[in-house]
């Protein structure tokens, strides 16, 4: 079987099929459904073509910023049923969204240089960062304590700055003009940070000092073609990676070797979470028909398993 020559790393070019469950047999209950294969979830259309920062809860919903229009988030159930979740403030559109440890919501604010906290009751919204020499806070991550970590590219002038947001909101910039900055996860056990560069179509990997500050800087995987956009971490500190133009997931291990890639159904997807009832369904949101696909996984998301040992 011909490898695909997109992608390299410490482990080169490999080919990979899906993981298909077998189906039960009569009279059993219903098998699985089958691992990495992509099928939608919502309908074509219903978020703008700004659909992007998922984030999922412990009860099987899953966030998106974009829902019918700019400046909204929208949850989407299970089912794929959706509704408008939260309005924001008149002139901010988000993009990155997270959950803490009390089921309050983080959304990174592009156009006002703000970070958002969202109440989980009342859903009453705040500042709860703010610094004007961001570009556009882009995507979020969350360490283990609850400390914030926010890439801010700068697409005009292709570079970009990653920023750290401690318990209280403070915004200190840790690292500039490094390179288009996206994607952003912290690994499992605290002490990576993990960033994508999209132009440079590279996964980046730090160090996370006692401090909290950033160090060591290294390249995890590059892509030969088309860019990246988010990523998320599951349970075990595997990466999935959205190729945006490539139109694929990418299961990418600690050490940069690619273990699956899945098909999303558009060219364009821009983000990603792990979530569901049992944590083991992937969310992507695809820019292309402005839906959410979602396919299994084999592994629980780090953020879900992290939501529900609350």
């Amino acid at each position: 079987m011909r490898c695909r020559q997109r992608f390299s790393s410490a482990a080169g070019c490999i080919s990979v099929l899906p993981v298909v469950m077998v189906a039960a047999v009569s009279g059993q209950a219903a098998a699985p459904s089958p691992l990495f294969i992509a099928t939608p979830l919502t309908e074509v259309g219903v978020f703008t073509s700004g659909i992007e920062g998922p984030a999922c809860d412990v009860d099987g919903n899953v966030y998106a910023v974009n829902y019918e229009r700019q400046g909204t988030i929208g949850r989407i159930r299970p089912d794929g049923s959706g509704e408008i979740y939260l309005e924001l403030p008149q002139g901010s559109v988000g993009n990155g969204i997270r959950f803490g440890a009390q089921r309050e919501m983080y959304v990174a604010d592009y156009v006002g240089h703000n970070v958002f906290k969202v109440q989980p009751k009342s859903r009453a919204i705040t500042i709860y960062s703010h610094n004007p020499n961001m570009n556009q806070p882009n995507d979020l991550a969350m360490a283990p304590g609850g400390v914030l970590y926010a890439s801010d590219p700068n697409w005009t002038e292709g570079s970009g700055q990653i920023w750290r947001i401690g318990l209280d909101g403070n915004a200190t910039r840790l690292v500039s003009d490094i390179g288009t900055t996206n994607g952003i996860e912290v690994s499992p056990d605290g002490r990576t940070l993990y960033v994508g560069g999209s132009d440079e179509r590279v996964i980046w990997a730090f160090d996370i000092d006692v401090d909290g500050t950033i160090s060591g800087q290294r390249i995890v995987i590059r892509f030969a073609d088309h860019g990246l956009d988010g990523l998320r971490s599951d349970v075990d500190g595997n990466l999935y990676v959205t190729r945006y133009g490539a139109g694929t997931v990418v299961k990418v291990s600690p050490s940069g070797r690619i273990l699956q890639e899945i098909d999303v159904l558009g060219a364009r997807p821009s983000n990603i979470c792990l979530g569901g009832l049992d944590g083991r369904t992937a969310y992507v949101t695809e820019v292309e028909h402005r839906r959410f696909v979602q396919f299994r996984v084999d592994r629980p998301g780090l953020a879900w398993q992290r939501l529900r040992s609350q």
